[in-house]
């Protein structure tokens, strides 16, 4: 397989998952997915397109946006009023109570249709002035209005279920809890490490979820078509109490698909990083899910992010004002395979200043003191 560079790709497909999309006529690439979690998903000629959106219309209904349900919601009862009050008119009409001014009415003071759609909107929304009332002259009006009370109570039932749905969404409470801007590569205990952030921004706390992260990869065919790759990466701590910001640890161990890569090969290859937190939310119970991804831009080599967490007589204090700061760091230059080979610096101190060499990147100069091993560098903010 050859990418849009010429250069070959070998993929270890033991633990990798490969979907082949069509052929793509644009040179420019999209993202797999975008910062806010969505997908450039596009189906066409799906079996059953409309027929899946009837199927299951509860769920249909609570996906749509807020303007739209106002507008299901208003013309569901404004039509259910005027479907009984044409019913009611009909049945004054037979009866003869529309001609007749002195004869006995099936519903007292209907004899015309504002009339009855009067009386059909007082029923169903159980106002009761006093003015129109059922009488006892019109078996069928009396069945009328029995099925109108029963249709009342369902039409209720359902529009308040998926109005409580849809206020409760997952995706509201996703929003809630986000992670960093960007992810950084630094030296944990002698090791290169691939980090990012995550915070919930509520006051009430999230006490059990479940992190993950996927390398997703682009491999264009020599027939034009798209091949993605998925990767699973090991995640330190997998299980997270997120009372409060924590920081997601990979290791770039000789089992991870990032160990070859370098600082100069990082903006040159193409991959994407999406990570996710599944998370039960403690106030309502349900199952929410946040995920963003992180393209080889965004992510900053040499740096790790502030402190943001410190702590009084009383309280943790958190300052989300740092929640995407940065800082340079001493990080060498290398690849973790190419460090590995060369010994970590905490083990070879004979090389570090080799390793720790001056860098101008992205418009910014590190320079790095190879005696003080303080990370206090350069701050940025992203």
């Amino acid at each position: 397989m050859s990418t849009e560079r010429g250069e070959l790709v070998i993929i270890d497909t033991c633990y990798t998952t490969v979907h082949t999309l069509g052929r793509k006529n644009e040179a420019s690439r999209l993202r797999y997915m975008q910062k806010d979690g969505s997908f450039p998903v596009v189906f066409q000629k799906a079996p059953g397109q409309w027929s899946l959106y009837l199927i299951d219309i509860f769920t249909t209904l609570v996906e749509i946006r807020w303007r739209v349900m106002l507008l299901i919601f208003s013309l569901s009862y404004i039509l259910s009023w005027l479907f009984f009050g044409l019913c009611y008119w009909l049945i004054a009409y037979v009866h003869g109570d529309v001609d007749d001014a002195q004869h006995t009415t099936c519903v007292d003071n209907v004899r015309g249709f504002t009339g009855a759609f009067m009386f059909s909107m007082e029923t169903q929304a159980t106002i009761g002035y006093g003015f129109r009332g059922m009488t006892e002259n019109c078996i069928v009006a009396i069945i009328l209005v029995t099925v109108q009370d029963v249709f009342s109570c369902l039409l209720d039932t359902i529009i308040i279920g998926i109005v409580v749905a849809k206020m409760a969404s997952a995706r509201k409470r996703s929003q809630t809890v986000g992670f960093s801007s960007c992810a950084v590569v630094n030296l944990r205990d002698g090791v290169l490490c691939l980090s990012w952030r995550l915070g919930d921004f509520r006051g009430n706390h999230i006490l059990e979820g479940v992190a993950r992260a996927m390398l997703v990869r682009y491999v264009k065919q020599p027939l034009g078509s798209i091949v993605i790759s998925y990767q699973d990466l090991h995640i330190q701590n997998r299980d997270i109490v997120l009372a409060t910001p924590v920081t997601i640890i990979h290791k770039l161990e000789p089992s991870s698909p990032l160990y070859l890569l370098g600082p100069d090969d990082l903006l040159g290859d193409d991959f994407e990083l999406v990570v996710s937190f599944t998370y039960t939310g403690d106030s309502t119970g349900m199952l929410h899910q946040t995920r963003t991804s992180y393209t080889p831009a965004d992510i900053r080599w040499g740096q790790r992010f502030q402190d943001m967490l410190k702590m009084d007589k009383r309280h943790y204090k958190v300052d989300y004002a740092l929640f995407n700061v940065t800082t340079w760091v001493p990080v060498p230059l290398l690849s973790a395979e190419q460090l590995h080979r060369r010994g970590s610096p905490v083990e070879g101190s004979q090389s570090r200043s080799a390793l720790f060499a001056s860098n101008k990147r992205n418009g910014h100069t590190c320079k790095v003191n190879s005696d003080n091993t303080e990370e206090v560098m350069q701050q940025t903010c992203l």
